[in-house]
């Protein structure tokens, strides 16, 4: 969902700013004529959705009509900063003919079941990360998107800075020899929260924000951050809100997740007390199926590529490399190349326009998310859980595969 880092700092920040987007912002006289826009509804539109929203006023060839979330002073807010709709649920939005394409950046639970249903409704979906609540959720969601020839953007925009593509462009270029290690670092999660039950604001649909999710008292630190990330009946915690990130530099700069068998050995710790009750403090080896080992541990955002002729790490501010000469080197045509994409959301834009893909497939989210829960399911059950990227499947654990399924609330399902 949102930048992870000091996240209840910036959630207030968030909180507090008002929505004010400049008359230039909407750059009208730049863009195409009305008929060649992409016309957007926003679904869930604080936090991180709150600042998707601004950035894609300023996207070419864009145009932003409709705001759906359960906040009703948010959404009415939102609606208003753009002249357009204000929905209290969803689906009214997604059934309007007049609008091409969606921006999903709601609580993680509801990622999924929403991109399945602007799907099914024809629009294409920028999607927030991460992206399913099971491995189930994230491969119906890839069966739609596929089926319905639907575009497809994974909110995991370090795929849309130069120093992130060139890093990879190295690795994939053979530039660090074979590859011999992976290290993956991601922010931790925390403990606490408040289990005392309250009445929700009057503001908030809480029926609707809950969803597909059990049936919980509302809490003071249940419906927006950290609680929305770090509460397991709509997460898996940082394993995949933050480690969306550095594990799609991973599978950007190689496919070690596809060689083969891969077994996860992995510890954490899953607090007792208070509300959040996602895995913190993890530690995770995998041996991957081509005889690579990556290590997935907290700390700052990294993805790090062990060659036998140097390494390249890569992070959201920066890159470095060993040999240093690494990094002044010049690509050239016989090299590996990835598309440029100076800026993520107006990829989604193009690409909607144009019909190509995007920079994140949703194969791609896919692949990165299964890793992150294959950790979680390894701390979970406190044995090494072995995944085989080819059958989809865990390999000889009939318990730990039915954790790959969540139930769902009724009315809601993955039918859309």
């Amino acid at each position: 969902m949102i930048s992870r880092r000091n996240v209840l700092k910036a959630a207030a920040a968030v909180a507090a700013a008002p929505t004010i987007i400049p008359a230039t912002a909407w750059g009208t006289e730049e863009k195409a004529p009305p008929s060649e826009r992409v016309t957007l509804g926003h679904i869930g539109v604080g936090g991180r959705g709150g600042g998707l929203f601004r950035g894609f006023q300023s996207c070419k060839d864009a145009q932003s009509v409709a705001v759906a979330d359960c906040y009703k002073d948010r959404r009415e807010a939102r609606a208003k900063a753009i002249g357009g709709k204000a929905y209290a649920d969803f689906r009214e939005l997604l059934a309007r003919d007049d609008i091409d394409a969606v921006v999903v950046a709601t609580p993680d639970h509801w990622h999924v079941p929403i991109a399945i249903a602007a799907a099914k409704a024809g629009k294409d979906a920028y999607v927030e990360k991460p992206l399913g609540v099971s491995v189930e959720q994230d491969l119906v969601c890839r069966k739609v998107f596929q089926e319905t020839g639907r575009i497809f953007q994974y909110g995991t925009q370090q795929r849309s800075m130069a120093h992130c593509r060139f890093g990879c462009e190295l690795v994939r270029s053979g530039k660090i020899g074979e590859l011999k290690a992976l290290e993956v670092v991601a922010p931790d999660g925390g403990a606490g929260g408040s289990t005392e039950p309250t009445d929700p604001p009057p503001t908030l649909d809480y029926e609707m924000w809950i969803g597909p999710a059990p049936m919980k008292p509302y809490t003071a630190d249940r419906c927006h951050p950290p609680g929305t990330y770090w509460i397991y009946d709509y997460s898996i915690g940082y394993l995949a809100g933050w480690g969306a990130h550095p594990l799609d530099i991973l599978i950007w700069g190689c496919d070690a997740d596809l060689a083969g068998p891969m077994t996860f050995h992995a510890k954490g710790v899953i607090p007792d007390k208070g509300l959040y009750d996602t895995v913190i403090h993890w530690d995770v080896t995998v041996e991957m199926g081509n005889g690579l080992t990556m290590t997935f541990k907290p700390g700052r955002d990294s993805t790090k590529f062990i060659g036998t002729e140097g390494w390249v790490e890569i992070w959201r501010g920066g890159i470095d490399a060993e040999p240093k000469s690494l990094l002044d080197s010049k690509l050239g045509p016989d090299d590996f190349h990835y598309p440029v994409s100076p800026r993520h959301d107006q990829n989604f834009i193009d690409a909607v326009k144009s019909r190509k893909p995007a920079i994140t497939t949703i194969e791609e989210a896919v692949r990165s998310d299964i890793i992150s829960h294959m950790c979680d399911i390894a701390v979970r059950t406190g044995r090494p859980i072995t995944w085989d990227p080819k059958k989809e499947a865990i390999v000889g654990d009939e318990e730990a595969s039915k954790m790959l399924h969540r139930d769902m609330r009724a009315p809601w399902t993955l039918e859309g």
